[in-house]
């Protein structure tokens, strides 16, 4: 009688990580996986299997198909036309098994057995917010397949790509589905990660708590969510309302308070953010802060022997992160609010213990001693990770990623380190995801400013930084408004002119121009400099001085955004006290003249 092996072929097909284990060497098997997304987002995945024979003297009767992380409803599996026998073992720690038991028996070397499993699972592809996200199992081995195929069909109703990594080796549109194939080569260290949707949007209510402690007047800055190369904010309301929201060297918004002698209130600001896929510009000159993007603090020691070193052999962005994403293991233990930063060389020597600061601080400190300007960002990012995301709704514990210079694509390229080391070999560097929302940049300093969630009274604070899934309002606009603030009439010397130019809209008011007028005459314009919202920036220009006032306008005009505003000059009043004015002094000089003549000798 013939041997007669059974062979249990398990691989695991999760989010993360599929793993394959074969009985010996008896079979060569080849696996075609198709991936069919429909509208509401339940998922057809379809196994295309062939076993073939490697030696004479074994068969396969059954075959094997434990997943991982999944619930898989509607299963079956067929033999040509030929239904086959399916064993489903209950869902225990996490896995599901499917065995198919074959009818017949092929016997001999180079014989192929050819059949298919097929299951609906609805946790493939999500809808997040404005952005439906689709992740598909990577191979764990290469050498475990002869053939390793898949393919991932999505509906062209879900939206324009915003990214998918790895690239795959084929795309296609047909049938109004957008369709990308791969093969083992570019499975076998990546899970497929993709998203749909042109951005994603967060609604955000944060709330700053306010002291001022002193027996005078204060000004206190806070920081609120900017705009960045990847994320536009809508800013829908902040109250009270600060004197003014102004940039800072790293792009911040910071809105500023003038708070009384023991004056305490709360700051509660509202809006919404758009997180891109691509970068958008912001029209902001970086020149100046590549500098300091470059230089040692505390905890990036780029001056550090041990960094240098790092720096030298490493030298790229991607060595950088991918030896950062391998060397530092993620300590759920310490997701805290308040907890200790280590800093860069600290999270060298106790690489075990590393939260997402420590994988930023490394990276940053090694890319600025190989010279790659990088900073800090600390903000919100949604995860599903249970062990971090229970802290959310009791704690404001924010997360930290890194941005570094591209100098070819003249923006800062956000990346996680921190979320490449935890999920398994989700690429966080070729595309950050559409779930991380910047709060503040940290560049010239580590610290501050101090992000939302951070303004706490009291030794137990409550929750202040509440954000969602959600839906941008109707109206985004930048509303500019001029505003005369200051006239210095002149007499016998030029007028002088102030005005205010002020963003009273609900999102940055970007490279706009400031045209002024005598009467008619375009006589200069002004390049403004951007201005978030409730931001101004104040403009002075001086009206000449003539006797007969030849050359003195009627009306000085300032002209923004095709707002404008008009200053009369009074120029016939102007003349008339001019000529008065030299009159008078005219009679003073020759009074005093005369003076000096009939003085007796």
């Amino acid at each position: 009688m013939r041997k007669i092996l059974v062979i249990f072929v398990l691989f695991f097909v999760s989010f993360f990580f599929p793993k394959i284990i074969f009985a010996e060497n008896e079979f060569l098997t080849s696996s075609s996986i198709y991936y069919q997304v429909e509208e509401d987002g339940n998922t057809t995945v379809s196994h295309y299997i062939t076993l073939e024979n490697a030696q004479t003297d074994y068969y396969a009767t059954a075959y094997s198909l434990t997943l991982f992380g999944i619930d898989p409803k509607n299963i079956s599996a067929f033999q040509g036309n030929t239904p086959l026998q399916i064993e489903q073992t209950p869902k225990e720690k996490d896995a599901v098994n499917i065995k198919v038991n074959f009818p017949d028996t092929v016997v001999g070397k180079g014989q192929k057995r050819e059949f298919n499993i097929r299951y609906s699972d609805s946790s493939i592809a999500q809808k997040a917010g404005e952005v439906w996200e689709v992740y598909i199992p990577k191979l764990s081995d290469q050498n475990d397949f002869l053939i390793y195929n898949v393919s991932l069909s999505i509906p062209s109703s879900f939206g324009q790509l915003a990214y998918i990594s790895p690239e795959p080796l084929k795309k296609e549109e047909a049938s109004a589905r957008h369709i990308y194939t791969y093969d083992k080569n570019n499975l076998v260290k990546n899970t497929v990660t993709a998203a749909f949707g042109q951005f994603q949007v967060f609604n955000y209510e944060l709330i700053y708590h306010l002291e001022n402690p002193l027996p005078k007047d204060v000004s206190i800055d806070i920081a609120i969510p900017p705009d960045t190369s990847f994320q536009r904010t809508v800013l829908e309301s902040i109250e009270p309302k600060p004197s003014q929201v102004y940039f800072d060297a790293d792009g911040n918004w910071l809105a500023t308070f003038i708070m009384q002698p023991r004056e305490r209130f709360d700051v509660k600001a509202k809006g919404a953010v758009q997180i891109f896929a691509a970068a958008i510009p912001i029209h902001t000159d970086f020149s100046n802060s590549l500098v300091w993007n470059k230089l040692s603090s505390p905890v990036w020691q780029t001056d550090d022997p041990e960094i240098k070193k790092l720096a030298e052999q490493l030298k790229t962005p991607k060595a950088i992160y991918d030896y950062v994403t391998k060397t530092l293991s993620y300590d759920y233990s310490r997701v805290a609010p308040n907890v200790t930063r280590l800093g860069a060389l600290e999270a060298l020597k106790n690489p075990k213990n590393a939260i997402c600061m420590e994988f930023t601080d490394l990276f940053v400190a090694i890319a600025r001693a190989a010279g790659i300007p990088a900073r800090e960002v600390n903000g919100y990012a949604y995860t599903e990770n249970p062990e971090i995301q229970p802290l959310s709704l009791v704690a404001d514990v924010l997360h930290s990623w890194v941005e570094y210079w591209d100098s070819d694509k003249l923006h800062w390229v956000p990346i996680d380190p921190t979320w490449g080391s935890t999920t398994g070999g989700v690429d966080f560097f070729s595309k950050l995801d559409l779930r991380h929302f910047a709060f503040v940049i940290h560049g010239q300093s580590p610290y501050q400013p101090y992000p939302p969630g951070s303004y706490k009274l009291g030794p137990n604070p409550q929750k202040d930084v509440f954000v969602n899934f959600g839906v941008l309002p109707e109206k985004r606009e930048a509303k500019a408004n001029i505003e005369v603030i200051q006239t210095q009439k002149a007499i016998l010397r030029d007028m002088v002119i102030k005005a205010r130019v002020s963003n009273e809209g609900n999102i940055a008011m970007l490279q706009k121009t400031l045209d002024i007028y005598f009467d008619d005459k375009k006589i200069r314009t002004i390049k403004l400099g951007n201005l978030p919202p409730l931001g101004h920036q104040e403009i002075e220009i001086s009206v000449p001085f003539e006797i007969i006032g030849n050359k003195i306008p009627e009306n000085v005009s300032f002209t923004v955004a095709g707002k404008t505003v008009r200053v009369p000059t009074n120029k016939n009043k102007v003349i008339v006290l001019n000529l008065i004015t030299l009159w008078l002094v005219l009679i003073f000089l020759v009074s005093l003249g005369y003076a000096k003549i009939k003085r007796p000798l």
